[in-house]
């Protein structure tokens, strides 16, 4: 039987571009601290509008990665 267990880390990436690209924001900042991340789940997508427009793309998201023994 192999065991293994996993951690979860929430996180908000944001960017000017889009949704997709703020998880990958996200993603990506959580990959220079934490080694073997294994998965990522969005919880809410969020953004700020001026003028009408929106102009700042937020994405909460939860990242998984292994703990190691």
């Amino acid at each position: 039987m192999v065991e293994s267990v996993a951690k979860i880390t929430e996180l908000i990436g944001h960017s000017d571009k889009s949704w997709q690209d703020a998880a990958q924001v996200a993603v990506t900042e959580a990959a220079k601290t934490i080694r073997g991340i294994t998965g990522v789940k969005v919880r809410h997508l969020t953004g700020r509008v001026q003028d009408g427009k929106i102009v700042e793309y937020k994405a909460d998201v939860e990242i998984a990665f292994g703990v190691e023994r």
